[in-house]
């Protein structure tokens, strides 16, 4: 893929200029893209400053040996101490750090001093457990609290976790405590997901029967469900209630492995990326202060994304917990028991910032707009996206429904990899684009290069890199440095590229065009899935889209679009008519060379837990291929409804 042959079609020319109180009285301002670009290095040492150390730093980057970084070298610190401890030394033990919902309604709220004493509690029943600094463990919770306790506990004695989704395969869990050689698994009996109990531990129990480095297993009592016993099970409140709630944090190198957290790889193998203490802690601390323009006293910020991901890591526990942020922990689906749940935990506990995912504004969008427009969201002032790039139409939906048209969106990309926002606007600085994400933070170095590495001018696109090393990046893949430097840094010397296609506009602004892998080459032209299914869901008659490319003797690649249709569309959505609209509306909008050969109008789209939609699942249906893995979707039959659809589909002409 090439700067000449990626087309950019998709043009937008709505603005959003910044609210001017939120302006005037914005965390950052439009001098920091210059005082970071005049020394990147003494930006980020001004940024490790926000935190506590025990000992300073010698160096602030050691790039001797790239692509193998070391930030703040020599300096000391604890996470757990710098995520809770400080903050309650300095009085500010009564506020708020969780407001956590049960699916169910139950509730707990857990303050910065509470919370201090779980951790320390759960500190120390690790340590009875045999679990020394260094050592490895699991972690596999619903989203209850005890998932960022353990996290914290985990951090404060120097062992590394790795937190699995709770909604892997045992195949997924054991495969990842094998790799990272944990040496104790933390489970629940279960959690609550769509109005009923979900069992964890039989997959724990299944899971752990093949992996000889697991010595314990420490379940936490949710649903009260029956669950079968062995003789290296412990019950959390047996384990952890008993013991003292002091226990001393000592400081850590700031290069200790702070987490592994698995994604998956293209081998089938996934790939375990480390995360080191201090740059990480560095810079999701300063993007969720600066991208959120987070007011720690006032605001009320609700992430909604499972920790399980990267940005659950980053934003719900270790950023807003660094800045002493007080946050909503929601353990359910925005549908249960009802499809306006997620409005009515904004209105009961008055957010501020909330922070989601496109795939699930376009189901909002899907489900209608009067359902939000029941509840009270006017304590919103900032909305955010994350997971991957946001259509222009689910943008302006947003920003209109759920931000009324006063609350900056700061559309956000970075990685699992990345480990904090990378690029995204700057609420009191930047003038809104619907789908663009715009400038690299202050700090960051990216750029968009053609396939010999030279930056592509405005209006081209390729291949989105990092040239720079930064503090929250992966330091390696767990055990396999080789796979690291083939990975991330073998594509282009001296930049990291992790596979997204991205363009510069006419103004130079950044937009994330998915992966280079999504890209469909069509009579020689290079086209993103994202603009074609942007183009889908700017029609008033669609809520969702996903597109793939499929095998074509004419074209070599022709386009093949999966939608669904809004609510009020359903009825006129199997008709020949209804399919030569859509057609016809790309055309207009992209060019006739991104008509979609064939549109198939689909109940659902197969998404991945995390909310991905699986193009690749797709691409096999669109080319009457057997289906490969299926066991990370949300729902495996909605790819059997795909299915029984194409047969009676017509190519178009």
């Amino acid at each position: 893929m090439s700067q000449e042959t990626l087309s950019n079609l998709l043009k937008e020319n709505r603005r959003f200029a910044p609210p001017q109180e939120l302006a005037a009285a914005a965390n950052v301002k439009a001098d920091a893209y210059d005082e970071a670009a005049a020394d990147r290095l003494g930006f980020w040492a001004r940024q490790a400053e926000r935190l506590s150390w025990a000992k300073p730093w010698e160096q602030v980057l050691d790039w001797s040996n790239p692509p193998f970084a070391k930030w703040f070298v020599g300096g000391e610190l604890n996470a757990a101490y710098n995520c809770v401890d400080r903050h309650v030394e300095a009085g500010l033990g009564d506020r708020v750090a969780y407001h956590w919902e049960g699916e169910p309604g139950d509730t707990r709220t857990l303050t910065y001093a509470d919370l201090q004493r779980e951790v320390n509690k759960a500190a120390n029943a690790l340590l009875e457990l045999g679990v020394r600094k260094g050592d490895r463990v699991a972690i596999y919770l619903p989203m209850i609290p005890e998932l960022p306790i353990s996290m914290l506990a985990c951090a404060r004695i120097g062992a590394t976790h790795s937190v699995v989704f709770g909604g892997f395969s045992a195949d997924a869990l054991r495969t990842r405590i094998d790799d990272a050689q944990a040496k104790v698994v933390i489970t629940a009996d279960g959690g609550y997901r769509r109005g009923k109990p979900s069992a964890l531990k039989a997959t724990v129990d299944e899971a752990v029967k093949d992996t000889p480095s697991v010595e314990k297993v420490l379940v936490v009592r949710r649903t009260g469900e029956e669950v079968a016993w062995h003789e290296r099970d412990l019950w959390w409140h047996e384990a952890v209630d008993r013991q003292s709630d002091r226990h001393e944090a000592r400081p850590h190198d700031a290069e200790h492995p702070l987490f592994i957290l698995y994604t998956s790889g293209t081998t089938g193998k996934p790939k375990g990326i480390l995360h080191t203490t201090g740059g990480y802690l560095t810079q999701v601390a300063y993007t969720h202060w600066a991208v959120f323009d987070l007011k720690p006293e006032s605001d009320v910020y609700w992430c909604s994304a499972d920790i399980g991901w990267v940005t659950g890591h980053s934003y719900i526990v270790y950023g807003p917990l660094a800045n002493a942020a007080t946050s909503v922990l929601y353990e359910g689906t925005p549908d249960t028991p009802h499809r306006g749940r997620w409005w009515e935990i904004i209105a009961k506990y008055k957010v501020t910032i909330f922070y989601t995912a496109p795939t699930a504004i376009r189901t909002f969008m899907k489900w209608g707009e009067d359902i939000p427009a029941k509840y009270d969201l006017s304590s919103l002032r900032i909305i955010g996206s994350v997971g991957e790039p946001i259509n222009p139409e689910a943008y302006v939906w947003y920003r209109h429904h759920i931000g009324a048209d006063r609350c900056p969106v700061v559309d956000t990309w970075w990685q699992t990899e990345t480990g904090a926002i990378m690029i995204s606007p700057l609420p009191g600085v930047t003038e809104g684009k619907p789908g663009a994400a715009m400038h690299p933070l202050p700090g960051v170095v990216a750029d968009v290069v053609d396939d010999t590495g030279t930056p592509v001018p405005n209006g081209g696109g390729g291949f989105l890199v990092l040239k720079e090393p930064w503090p929250a990046m992966l330091r390696t893949i767990w055990g396999d440095d080789e796979r690291y430097v083939k990975t991330y840094w073998s594509r282009f010397e001296g930049m990291y590229f992790a596979g997204d296609g991205a363009k510069r506009d006419e103004d130079g602004d950044i937009w994330l065009l998915g992966r280079v892998d999504d890209v469909m080459l069509v009579s020689g032209h290079n086209i993103s899935t994202t603009e074609v299914e942007s183009a889908l869901v700017s029609h008033p008659k669609v809520a969702e889209a996903a597109v793939t490319g499929a095998t074509d003797p004419v074209t070599g690649q022709a386009i093949v679009a999966f939608v669904i249709p809004r609510g009020a569309a359903e009825t006129e959505a199997e008709g020949e008519e209804f399919v030569k609209e859509l057609r016809d509306h790309v055309a207009k909008t992209l060019g006739p060379i991104a008509k979609p050969r064939q549109i198939l109008v689909v109940p659902e789209l197969p998404k991945t837990r995390s909310g991905k939609i699986m193009r690749r699942l797709l691409r096999d249906v669109a080319e009457h291929r057997s289906l490969g893995d299926v066991t990370t979707l949300t729902d495996s039959s909605v790819m059997d409804l795909i299915a029984a659809k194409l047969p009676s589909a017509k190519p178009e002409d």
